[in-house]
Formats: C-alpha cells, structure tokens, sequence
C-alpha cells in the first residue's frame, strides 16, 4: 500500500500533473480480491477515436486483465452496436443489484470474432453501456474480467477525451439543416448570447467562471449544443443531475431537491417578471425600435451602397437582431411553459398570425379566385404554363390575379425555405416554389384548414394564445430582419464580383463575418490573397457533408473524424417506432423520404413525408401531404404547428427515421400516441 502511495511522488506522476496543471490532492488505494480471470479485457462505451455513433469498443483476451493493460500482446477486437435501450435504476443499487445483466431475449450486433465468447461479449457491451447510462451519459472506460463464472468490473472511470458531449436534441429543430460559415458566424454569438444573459438572470453571482460563448458549435456543417456546460449550468440551477440526461437520451426531469429550489427562487422570480412583462416589452421595442428600423431599411437602395455603407448597415441589422433573438428565444418558452402550467390543448389555440400560417392560407385563397380567370382543362399542371396563361390575354381577372400574386410576394417575400440561413434565397428572390405550390393549390386544392374559434376560447386558452400571437410578431420581425440581412450581404458579393475579388454567386456565405469586416476595411492582405483558396476548400467541405446519410445525434469530445457507418444495412428491430405524438389523427400512407428542400415533389393525402427536421420552408409541403413524421422536432415545431392547422397526424422525434424507412413503404402513424407502424 505504502508503495501504491508513492508513486504519486514519482517524477513522471508529477510531470504529468504540472504538464495538465493539475492541482495536488490526496490519493486512496484500491483494494480488492485478485480475479483469477478466465477473459479479461476493457471496453469503452463510445468509440474513442471516431466519437460518435452507437458502437461499443472492447478489447479482450483469454486470461487476466494485466496481459491487456501490459501492452506486450495483440488484444481481439471487437464492435458491438447498442442502439436505443433504456436504461432503468433504482435510487439504491443494492435493491436491484442485477439490473446490469443482458436480458436473456435480447441478442447485440457483434463485429469481430476470436476465442472470447461472443454472448460474454454482448453482456460487456450492455455493462459498459449500463455505467454510462448511470452516469448520466458521460463516456466510460471500463477494465473486465470474467472468471468462468461471473463478470467482475474492475474499474471504471469517464473517457476525458470524450468530452464535452454536442448533442443535436433541440439545436436540430431550433437551427435545422447544413449551416454556411457566414450564417453561423452571425447565428453563434447571438444566440449563446441571449442564452447566457437568460442563465445569468437565474444564477446571477454563480454563473461566473461559464463560458456561454461554449453554448453551440458546428460539426459536419450541423448545430449541436454542449449538452456538457448545460448540463453544468443546470445543476447550478438547482436541476436534478439527470438534467444531462434529458440532453444526451431525452430522459425526463425528476422533481429537484427542495433546498436547490429555494436557493434559485430570487433568481427565477428575475425571470418570471422578464416573462410577465414579454409582451408589454416588446410592445415597447417594436415602437422604439423593430418598426421604425425596419421601416428606415426598406426605404434604403441596396445596390446604391458602398461596401462601407453596406457594412453599416449590417451592423444596424445586427443590433435590432439582438433585440429580436431575446424575444425568438423567451416567447417560445413563454408559449410552452404557460400551455403546460395551465393544461390548454393544442386545438384550443389558433396559429393563423405565424407567418408560415398566413401565407398558406393566403396562396389558397389566391389559387380559388385564379380558377375562374383560367381554363384549367387547356392548361398542363406546371407553373411555367399557369403563369404565362396568365400574361397572354390579360384581362380583367388575370390581371387582378398577376397583382394578387405580387402583393402577396410584397408582404410574404422575407420568407424562405429555411428561415434561419441567411445563404438560402427568399421567394421574393426566387418565387419559383411559391409559383409551384400556387399551381398545386390550382389544381389540387388542400384539405380545409382548422384554426381554432378564438371567440370560445376560456381564460386559460386565452392566456397562452396571446403569448402565441406574440410569439408570432416576433417571428415576423426576426424573419424580415433575417432577409434585410442577407440582401445586404448579397449586395456586397455584388460590389466584390465586379471587382473579381469573388468568383460566383454565393460565395460570400462561406465567409466569416469577422472575415468580411477585415476586407471592408482592408487591413488584412494575407486573407485577401488566399481568399477564393479559402472559399474553395469550405465549399468543398459543404458538399462533402451535404453527401453524409445523416449526422449523429451526439458527438463526443471537440473536432471529430469523419462519420463511420455500419457496413450492414440498420435492421428493422421492430415494427413499430416511437416519438412524440404532435398532431392528432391516424392515417395509413406511403412513406416519401426528404432529406432536403431542393425540390417539392408530388405528393397528396396518401403520402407520409419523412423528413430529417421541420422549419417555416417545410409548410407549403405539409399542406398537401396525408401525414408526417420527422426526426427532431416536438408540439412546437414548425412542422407541427401547420399540421394541426389542416389537420394532419404528425408524429416527431422519430430518430434516424429517414434511414430506417424507405420510399413506398405502408405505414400507419398515429398522431395522438406519436406511433409508427410499419404494414406488410
């Protein structure tokens, strides 16, 4: 023993800790019985070099664990794929001290082969699995060995290397989709901004020493949130420790100790009166401040503007989008906390003033009063065709309909297929997806829509629909600022393609936005030189995510390789998937997957789309479609929010559903128990 605490004095040990400034600190010694062990081996429950994905890594021989820990033999290597089990414990281990035993129906996916028995294997894999399970989802390393009889765990301890722990639960419904540089140079600091003013109202005095900055990152061109510092700051909130949890497996909150409450309840009466007092400061900041600056931009020229003009004006969008990222971020969870505080029913609120909503509703309109000025028999149904019947012959009624359609482009055009990237064209840039969908509403009119009778609404529902309209505004405001943003953005690639500083279209959004602030101001050559070098190669990258099947929904530790799929095809492990049920109603359909929103592709009332997220672009489609199912998402999603509107089950939160369903498969979804059965 004596020796065992003297090695914490030897010169490597005290190298090691000064090179990783380490604090000094005691040391125990272990003691335990000496396995005689038949297998031995270690495991660790994420793959320490890819860093993501369901594999379990273990390496193993016959014999003792000192013959793998010596480094003088070739251990067998092994995979093993734990996916989707739910782990449940006990507040005392003792009471059910074999919860960590394999369940003897249920049978893993093993890669590897060598003398170690492949069921031994299997229970190594559920064991590590286990521990990181209890421990709230930190990878662990684990040291096994089994002595013919039982499975001793020798030691186990968190892979540091694997963290911090990015997990895409909320950033891929709140930032869907691949993100340019240039997009999420803006989107990053506002939004970890806004979230650290909201953390340090609750913790005030205690938030020092977190670095909100750390709140979000990119990998594979895709937003995840640092489940690790949240998980941090919710402890410091006084949360349950399973708060990470809900963060890494979507585990639910148990109720959190009384003492914390009551230490955190200055800090959330500050918030409460942020939120008592929402609408009436945004009342106050849409005066001040959104309606007279966005006002002060619509009248500007952009392509007038120098690029120094250009960049001031930038920046006065920044500021108002400051503002308006404090209400995007507040007025949602206001929406979300009073629905569920006051138990109101998605059915009893109307959605009708969210901007996605208005602008369905109001391209059907126009699409039933087109059908009188056209002959649709005559007319092939593209838009192409529909829009020049209208321009040849005008008369009367095309020509109401032509002045329609532009005054709709004139209040809806801020919107786009992606509402939160900059890069991504507005209709008023590009109609051509609304002119398509007006042609499908031609000929193909949606079922009616459902907007819930705000006259008989009780108190209740009242209570959380004005919070919902305010939500609206703000979506509305956030959206125009968004799009006057980008169209500054866009005139400034003008200015720099005609002085062939820039070589196409587009590619000021794989810039930075502290990159284009330095060659405004030209203070940095280097950059300038190896500027089209520099766009060239994040181009490429782009593309190469784009390829990617999906991206994981966790990711372990910072910079992680290229993703790294099972060579075998996900088995179907059951018949019936589950998420989270967001729009009522059962319906049998076949599947149509969509990764992307390139192209609107034909579908009706028997199609259930199968999507990777839901944003604002996604509506003109699920207006038309018989059900939906989608990856992320929850009650609030975009998605969602239309399917109620016209009725249509929406099952969410379905995990790599885009993989584990395939075009023209049968499938029922239930919308109420958010079920997914896949029919023979």
């Amino acid at each position: 023993i004596a020796q065992c605490q003297l090695s914490y004095s030897r010169p490597a040990a005290v190298q090691y800790r000064q090179d990783r400034k380490l604090a000094e600190t005691a040391m125990a010694v272990v003691i335990q019985h000496q396995i005689q062990g038949v297998f031995s081996g270690v495991a660790f429950s994420r793959d320490p070099i890819a860093r993501q994905g369901d594999a379990v890594v273990i390496e193993a021989l016959p014999g003792g664990a000192e013959r793998i820990v010596s480094g003088q033999f070739t251990p067998e290597q092994y995979r093993v794929w734990v996916e989707d089990i739910e782990f449940h414990f006990s507040e005392d281990p003792q009471t059910d001290p074999f919860d960590w035993r394999l369940p003897d129906l249920l049978s893993l996916d093993v890669e590897g082969t060598g003398d170690v028995p492949p069921r031994l294997i299997q229970q190594v894999a559920y064991l590590v699995r286990h521990l990181e399970a209890r421990y709230h989802g930190v990878p662990q390393d684990i040291e096994w060995s089994y002595d013919g009889q039982q499975l001793w765990l020798l030691q186990s301890r968190p892979i540091t290397t694997l963290l911090p722990i990015w997990t895409r639960k909320i950033a891929a419904e709140v930032i869907p989709g691949l993100i340019h540089p240039l997009t999420w140079s803006i989107n990053r600091p506002l939004t970890c901004g806004v979230w650290g003013e909201i953390f340090t109202i609750v913790l005030g005095d205690r938030a020092r020493g977190l670095d909100f900055n750390e709140t979000a990152t990119l990998h594979h061109s895709s937003a995840y949130f640092n489940a690790s510092l949240l998980g941090q700051i919710f402890r410091r909130m006084g949360l349950p420790p399973e708060s990470l949890d809900f963060l890494t497996r979507g585990a639910r909150f148990s109720k959190p100790p009384l003492d914390s409450t009551l230490k955190n309840i200055p800090g959330l009466l500050r918030l409460l009166g942020r939120e008592l007092r929402l609408i009436e400061d945004f009342d106050q900041d849409q005066q001040q401040h959104f309606a007279s600056g966005l006002a002060d931009l619509e009248t500007q020229r952009v392509e007038d503007l120098s690029s120094v003009a250009l960049l001031g004006r930038i920046n006065q969008i920044l500021e108002l989008l400051k503002r308006a990222t404090y209400y995007s971020i507040l007025a949602p969870l206001s929406v979300s906390i009073r629905q569920a505080l006051l138990k109101v029913e998605d059915a009893e609120l109307d959605n009708s003033q969210m901007p996605e909503v208005g602008a369905l509703r109001s391209l059907q309109t126009l699409a039933a009063n087109a059908r009188s000025a056209l002959s649709l028999d005559s007319l092939q149904p593209d838009s192409s065709t529909v829009f020049a019947a209208l321009r040849e012959n005008p008369d009367e009624a095309k020509t109401a309909v032509l002045e329609q359609f532009k005054q709709f482009l004139d209040r809806y055009g801020y919107l786009s297929r992606v509402g939160t990237d900059i890069a991504v064209s507005t209709w008023k840039e590009d109609p051509q997806p609304v002119q398509d969908l007006f042609t499908q509403f031609l000929f193909n009119p949606p079922a009616e829509s459902y907007p819930a009778d705000k006259s008989r609404q009780n108190w209740k529902a009242a209570q959380v629909q004005s919070h919902l309209n305010l939500k609206a505004q703000v979506t509305v405001v956030y959206s125009r600022l968004l799009a006057e943003l980008r169209w500054s953005f866009i005139g400034l690639e003008r200015l720099w393609l005609s002085s062939g500083a820039l070589e196409q279209a587009g590619d000021i959004f794989f810039l930075k936005f502290d990159e284009i602030q330095r060659l405004v101001a030209e203070s940095d050559l280097t950059l300038r030189e190896n500027l089209l070098d520099l766009i060239v190669e994040r181009r490429s990258q782009l593309k190469q995510d784009q390829r990617l099947r999906s991206v994981p929904a966790l990711v372990y530790g910072n910079d992680p390789p290229m993703l790294i799929y099972r060579s075998q095809p996900i088995e179907q492990s059951a018949r019936q998937l589950r998420g989270i049920g967001a729009s009522p109603g059962r319906v049998i359909g076949r599947v149509r997957v969509l990764q992307n929103l390139q192209q609107l592709p034909e579908v009706n009332r028997e199609t259930i789309l199968v999507v990777p997220y839901t944003d604002s672009g996604w509506a003109p489609l699920l207006a038309r479609a018989g059900g939906l199912i989608a990856e992320v998402g929850g009650r609030l999603s975009h998605g969602a929010i239309v399917a109620r509107e016209y009725g249509i089950p929406a099952v969410m939160d379905i995990r790599n559903a885009t993989q584990r369903l395939q075009d023209g498969q049968r499938v029922q979804i239930d919308g109420q128990q958010g079920t997914v059965e896949i029919l023979p």
